[in-house]
Formats: C-alpha cells, structure tokens, sequence
C-alpha cells in the first residue's frame, strides 16, 4: 500500500458538473478507502466510495457509485507516483487511473483503453481537510 500513500489527504476540482471534493484515507490494514461528492450550487449530484487494497502481487480498485454498479478493476501499472487499473468488462469505463503530477496537484482519469477512444480527466489540487 505503500505505493498508493500518496493519494492520501483532500483533493477539489471544479467542473461544468460542480464541484468535485475526494478524500483519501492513509493506508492501515492492507487497504486505503475514498469517498467523492460531487456538488452543484447546494445540490449534492452525485458521490462514490472506493477502495484500494492489497490482491495477489498487485493491487484492487473497488469503485462503488451512487449510481450503477460496484466494479473491480485490477493494477496494471504500478509506478512511483501513478498508477493504472484495468477492467476488461466491455464497458465504460475500462481503466482507471491517479497520478500525482506534483506535490499538490493530482489528475484521476477513466477511459475506455483504445487509443483514440473516450478519456474522462479530472485534475484535482490538494486542501485542508475539514476540520484541520
């Protein structure tokens, strides 16, 4: 879980959607939960819980959102500050992906693995967590 600590922490990002608020528990028992809310004005549109943990030599990506189904996505691709998540269900999205770009910026992105095919990118800043 080592690998993954540095998602830990808070994250924004804003989007024609609304505002996009993540935050990353620190790994602890083989694992590391996040949870997501999307806002628009005082409206919550939308929010996920996920969870990263240990599976095999490699690692698992549950993603559990408020709308459809909870899906697993395996690591494909573990780097220093970036790692990649592969689901070959023959849906949207197939991958999923998180790299730290530089100490407080963090882009997370899905696409659907084809190389000129749809790519979904979010680039968050880190921020204080409530209640720090």
């Amino acid at each position: 879980m080592d690998q993954v600590a540095w998602l830990r922490g808070c994250w924004e990002t804003h989007t024609p959607e609304g505002t996009i608020e993540a935050q990353w528990l620190p790994p602890r028992a083989s694992s590391m939960l996040g949870v997501s809310r999307t806002i628009h004005g005082a409206r919550l549109v939308d929010y996920e819980m996920d969870l990263i943990r240990e599976r095999g030599d490699g690692l698992s990506y549950e993603s559990h959102p408020s709308e459809g189904e909870p899906d697993l996505f395996l690591s494909v691709a573990i780097q220093k500050q970036k790692i990649v998540f592969e689901n070959l269900k023959p849906r949207f999205p197939s991958r999923v992906g998180f790299e730290l770009t530089a100490p407080d910026r963090l882009l997370a992105w899905v696409d659907d693995s084809q190389p000129q095919g749809r790519r979904v990118e979010h680039w968050y800043v880190r921020v204080a967590c409530a209640g720090e």
